[in-house]
């Protein structure tokens, strides 16, 4: 698609094309995931669901009544 202007301002592409493009970008994101990940120690299991769950949780905080 072109602008008024005569520059570009759009591409229309088909659902499968957008689909590739789109999980190529995942794919991407993920491996940067794992790449800055390999440089971190890893947690122990205590701290890593502090890590989840947030500083504010202390485990008196969970709904019974609620499932996850």
């Amino acid at each position: 698609m072109i602008a008024k202007d005569n520059t570009p301002a759009g591409v229309i592409i088909d659902i499968s094309t957008f689909e590739r493009i789109e999980s190529i970008i995942e794919d991407y994101g993920f491996a940067q995931f794992i790449t800055e990940a390999d440089d971190e120690e890893p947690l122990e299991g205590a701290e890593a669901q502090k890590m989840i769950r947030g500083p504010g949780w202390n485990g008196s905080n969970i709904d019974a009544d609620r499932h996850l």
